[in-house]
């Protein structure tokens, strides 16, 4: 409160009203605080909310959670001054000269209760895209070893058939059995490939 003192010892015809006086100031005081780190939070959230929506998607979710705590810190600090700062506002309360003081620091602080809460909104929002955004890569990332997964069972399926060693197998006998297994083989991975390529899952 040392700011607030040098402040109000400046203004004489602010001290003269009194304790009235020093309650104004720290009002005041408190509610440029608010704002203050209410224009921190938003360039915080404005950097945030680049890095979510960008094209890399950069943006880590425990960041964007450790925003969204300290917002919610911000608020419970913020909104229950509002109660007492009305009372201040009654006619029973400051000399009328303060009056007009008073309901310029409720006027701000009711600015940064809006603020605040739009801030809470938003990220709340941008968690949900970043939650939704994680889940379509987990889904896209799912698919792709769903691909692999079945030209490798097709490979895994022809080497198997193969290495029973029955006696009526089809090619067994022929010169070239071991390098046509190999061919179709390569082919279905191939056709595989280029099919799920198409269908968007590789």
């Amino acid at each position: 409160l040392r700011t607030v003192r040098a402040d109000i010892e400046g203004r004489p015809a602010l001290l003269a009203a009194g304790p009235w006086a020093v309650a104004y100031a720290v009002c005041a005081r408190m509610v440029d605080s608010y704002l203050e780190v209410a224009g921190h939070v938003e360039r915080d959230l404005e950097r945030v909310e680049e890095a979510v929506f960008a094209r890399d998607r950069s943006a880590d979710i425990q960041h964007i959670y450790q925003l969204k705590r300290e917002v919610v810190e911000f608020k419970r600090a913020v909104l229950p001054l509002q109660a007492p700062m009305r009372t201040l506002l009654d006619p029973d309360g400051p000399p009328r000269a303060l009056h007009r003081w008073f309901v310029d620091v409720d006027g701000r602080l009711s600015r940064a209760v809006d603020r605040v809460a739009a801030y809470d909104d938003l990220l709340t929002s941008i968690v949900q895209s970043r939650l939704a955004q994680l889940a379509v890569e987990q889904n896209n990332d799912m698919r792709k070893i769903a691909a692999w997964a079945a030209i490798a069972a097709t490979q895994t399926g022809i080497a198997g058939i193969y290495g029973m060693n029955f006696d009526h197998m089809p090619e067994l006998a022929w010169r070239y059995g071991y390098a046509g297994a190999l061919a179709l083989m390569a082919a279905a991975a191939l056709f595989l490939y280029r099919l799920f390529r198409r269908s968007g899952w590789l």
